[in-house]
C-alpha cells in the first residue's frame, strides 16, 4: 500500500486502487468491508456496460471481442512505474488477442477467458495538491483503436440525506436507488456537487458525462463516463466505442474538497 501526503490531505492507494483519500480526518472514499460494494474504485476500459444478453461478445472494427461486464483491464494488475510524496503513476499493458482469466466464470459468466482486438497501454497518475486530488488516466494505442473509458470511484455518504448538484439540478439519493443497476444517467455533464455531511466537487475532462449508481444508504458511486451504456440494445454496444485520434488520450477527474458543513 502506497499513501501520498500533501498538509491536511492524504491518498491511500493499494495496487493502483483508491481506497482513502482524507482531508483533515475526513474520510470521502467507500471503505472495503462496508455495505455496498467491495471495491473502492476501479476502470471500465475498453467497454462500459453489461455484456451477457449479447453473449459476451462486442463487435470491433477488428472481428468480435470477448468483454464481460465494463470490460477486461479490471482483470489485468497495475504496475508501479513511479512515485513521490504527492504523485504516483500506475500502468497496465495487454497486448491483443491475449486471454485474460475472468473473475466472474463461472458463478456469473460463461466465459472462462476474455480478450480484445488490440493492443493498448492504460496509465493511471495521482497527484494531491492545494487544489485537492487530480487523477489522470492516459489510454495508448494505435490509431482508431475503439475503446470507451469510465471511472467508478465510490464515497462514503454519513447522513441520511445527500444531495447530489448536476447542471443545477438537484438529485436525491432516493432518485439513484430507484434507478437500480442501470445507474442513473446525467449526459453531457463535466462536473457534480456531493452535498453530504462535507462536500465535495468533482470535475472531470475528456469524460463528457456521468453516471450514478448505489444500492445502499452509505455508498454512492459517481462515475464519469464517455458512453451510457444503457441507451442501446447489448448487441449494439459497439455504437458507444471513441477511436484513438492520436498515440496518446487524456482523462482527468479532480477532486476538490469543500470542507464547510452542512446546516
Amino acid at each position: 500500500m502506497l499513501t501520498l501526503n500533501y498538509q491536511n490531505q492524504s491518498v491511500k492507494i493499494d495496487g493502483g486502487e483508491l481506497i482513502g483519500y482524507k482531508v483533515s480526518g475526513h474520510e470521502y472514499i467507500h471503505q472495503k468491508g462496508s455495505a455496498g460494494w467491495r471495491n473502492s474504485d476501479t476502470e471500465m476500459f475498453p467497454i462500459i456496460g453489461p455484456t451477457a444478453a449479447a453473449g459476451f461478445q462486442v463487435q470491433t472494427p477488428r472481428d468480435i471481442a470477448v468483454q464481460d461486464q465494463h470490460g477486461l483491464l479490471r482483470e489485468l494488475d497495475y504496475e508501479l512505474l513511479s512515485k513521490t510524496e504527492t504523485s504516483a503513476t500506475y500502468r497496465k499493458t495487454y497486448k491483443a488477442g491475449a486471454p485474460v482469466t475472468n473473475s466472474k466464470y463461472p458463478e456469473k459468466s460463461n466465459k472462462k477467458f476474455l480478450f480484445f482486438t488490440y493492443d493498448f497501454e492504460f496509465r493511471k497518475h495521482f497527484e494531491i495538491s492545494e487544489n485537492g486530488l487530480e487523477i489522470t488516466f492516459i489510454v495508448s494505442g494505435e490509431r482508431d483503436m475503439p475503446f470507451m473509458l469510465g471511472y467508478h470511484p465510490a464515497f462514503k455518504i454519513y447522513t441520511n440525506s445527500p444531495i447530489i448538484v448536476a447542471h443545477s439540478k438537484e438529485i436525491s439519493l432516493a432518485e439513484i436507488l430507484s434507478a437500480g443497476s442501470r445507474a442513473l444517467e446525467v449526459p453531457d455533464c463535466q462536473e457534480i456537487l456531493l452535498k453530504d455531511l462535507k462536500e465535495l466537487h468533482i470535475r472531470t475532462e475528456g469524460f463528457g458525462h456521468f453516471m450514478l449508481w448505489t444500492e445502499v444508504s452509505n455508498m454512492l458511486c459517481i462515475e464519469p463516463i464517455s458512453f451510457y451504456p444503457y441507451s442501446v440494445a447489448q448487441s449494439n454496444l459497439h455504437e458507444g466505442f471513441r477511436y484513438l485520434k492520436d498515440s496518446d488520450e487524456v482523462f482527468r477527474v479532480f477532486l476538490d474538497p469543500q470542507l464547510k458543513e452542512l446546516s
